[in-house]
């Protein structure tokens, strides 16, 4: 679930929303709909069902740690960094053949990740896939706000939101149940028949449209962009591995940063920038978007570790480890509507603090001792991060829709949406250092306490970056590799808890963000 880390939420309905010179014919209207739906599906399963798959892969193809963050973040990356850039393509050269583009680009890497006969080719595969996916994934919404009348609208978009909101529900249920039954090479393979409706609708029923009065497409800040999050997101990967005085750890951190800088540097000169800086003068609209890195940046670190220590260390099934956070799903769904009416009552800082800080007690929980039995270990910390969650999600995005002038609203929430999936990238990285070192200090402390041949110990600790997938063969009898796997277990847990305490932090920290930048009640839409 790294992309699993963003929840739909009701702002994403106008992330580059798009005024069409007229509607499509209302017998049309329908089929739009479901191309966006099932377009925006396939990417949300996509995001949500990977995490699931990585202990399989890790035993396929015999992934280390670093490897299966790549899957990830390959993913991720290009995503977060080119979902601008693909809604302002979309808006300039047609939202319809943008959104087609990225639904064949995405089922064409879909093949690829379904054959890769290797990490490093199913690393590049992800990538592919979220490029894809950063023209799809703006592109649902786009041709949904083309193809409607305003009093439509709405309605089509809380479709569009329930039908994804479903998707992100079911996809590591289906997921997982795929893994277990068949190979976690058709969680990929799925996609090839929905692209091929999406595409087969939008040839047949969804009409082209674009804003004519669009500027230039913000290559410099997109090449930028990507440089500098994946050159931070390499560096503290292979930091996590080498060391940060390493020669592939700190030039790359370096390069990141300065290339960030340029971003800046170009923002702030272009005419027609992918992140025009003048919106972060708004005190809401800032402090909104450092809440939610803090806490998707939260999220994202502990729904990427999670599986590990479901599937490896307590031996759920891909299934139930697709379940566990199915809890957190159904609160936001069922409670965002309460929420989203909390602003109109007390304002936007209220619940936005609230909120971060009931998260915070749920990623405590999660690092408390417990037998690993998921009704009494980790439903009751589900339950409690789904609440805190459920709490922001519909004022967040109301905080940012209306911290801005109206005509600026569709940017800001794009923005926001960037943010969150940016957050959840360079969590996973960094939250990797931390669990790395746990996991290695703990499991070299519990081989030590084994006594084992010094050959031994150094056959083991010589894969410490491969976590349960470590080779035994030849490392004492059986009781000796059972309590050599026990240790690992033990190692794995300490990890993940070390990643619960610096989620609770961050979570925290959002908290106060909103308490010192956010202003009480929201105004309503500057015009």
């Amino acid at each position: 679930m790294s992309d699993s880390a963003v929840p739909p939420r009701a702002g994403d309905s106008d992330v580059f929303r798009a005024e069409a010179d007229e509607p499509c014919p209302p017998r049309r209207r329908p089929w739009v709909l479901a191309a966006a739906v099932l377009g925006s599906t396939m990417a949300a399963v996509d995001g949500t069902v990977v995490n699931i798959a990585l202990p399989a892969l890790q035993q396929d193809l015999g992934a280390t740690l670093v490897k299966l963050q790549w899957v990830v973040e390959a993913y991720a990356l290009l995503l977060g960094a080119l979902i601008l850039t693909g809604g302002a393509a979309g808006d300039r050269f047609g939202r319809r053949r943008i959104f087609g583009a990225g639904t064949l680009v995405f089922a064409l890497a879909s093949l690829w990740c379904g054959l890769a006969p290797d990490m490093t080719q199913l690393i590049i595969a992800r990538g592919l896939q979220g490029v894809g996916a950063a023209l799809l994934v703006p592109g649902s919404l786009s041709i949904i706000s083309a193809a409607f009348p305003k009093a439509e609208r709405g309605r089509a978009i809380g479709t569009w939101s329930a039908f994804t909101a479903l998707a992100m529900a079911l996809g590591p249920l289906l997921g997982g149940w795929l893994i277990d039954n068949a190979s976690w090479r058709w969680i990929f393979f799925i996609n090839l028949p929905l692209a091929g409706v999406v595409l087969w609708v939008l040839r047949v029923y969804v009409p082209e449209s674009r804003d004519r009065g669009v500027g230039r497409t913000d290559w410099w800040g997109s090449a930028l962009a990507v440089i500098g999050l994946g050159g931070i997101v390499l560096g503290l990967i292979e930091g996590s591995r080498l060391g940060f005085a390493a020669p592939s750890s700190w030039p790359a951190l370096a390069v990141g940063v300065v290339a960030l800088v340029g971003f800046v540097a170009v923002e702030a000169r272009l005419r027609t920038p992918m992140l025009p800086l003048g919106l972060f003068r708004s005190g809401d609209f800032a402090g909104a978007n450092i809440l939610t890195i803090l806490l998707y940046a939260s999220l994202g670190g502990l729904i990427f570790f999670f599986p590990f220590v479901l599937i490896q260390a307590h031996g759920y099934s891909a299934t139930g480890a697709g379940a566990a956070f199915l809890p957190l799903i159904v609160l936001i769904l069922v409670m965002s509507r309460w929420s989203g009416g909390l602003v109109v009552r007390v304002g936007g800082r209220l619940p936005l603090v609230i909120g971060p800080l009931i998260a915070a007690v749920g990623f405590g929980l999660f690092a408390l001792p417990n037998d690993g039995v998921y009704w009494q270990s980790f439903f009751p910390a589900t339950v409690v991060l789904g609440i805190g969650m459920a709490i922001v999600v519909a004022p967040l995005t109301t905080v940012v829709m209306t911290s801005l002038n109206e005509d600026q609203a569709g940017l800001a929430s794009g923005v926001n949406n960037a943010a969150a999936r940016i957050a959840a990238l360079l969590a996973i990285a960094g939250f990797g250092v931390l669990f790395t070192a746990t996991f290695d200090a703990g499991l070299t402390q519990g081989v030590e306490a084994l006594s084992l041949q010094p050959d031994a110990q150094i056959a083991i600790l010589n894969q410490l970056g491969r976590l349960a997938a470590v080779d035994l063969t030849g490392v004492g009898d059986a009781d000796t590799q059972g309590a050599v796997r026990s240790a690992i277990s033990a190692a794995l847990v300490d990890g993940f808890r070390a990643v619960a305490v610096v989620a609770a932090l961050l979570a925290a920290l959002s908290a106060a963000a909103a308490a010192v930048m956010i202003g009480g009640r929201p105004a309503p839409l500057k015009r």
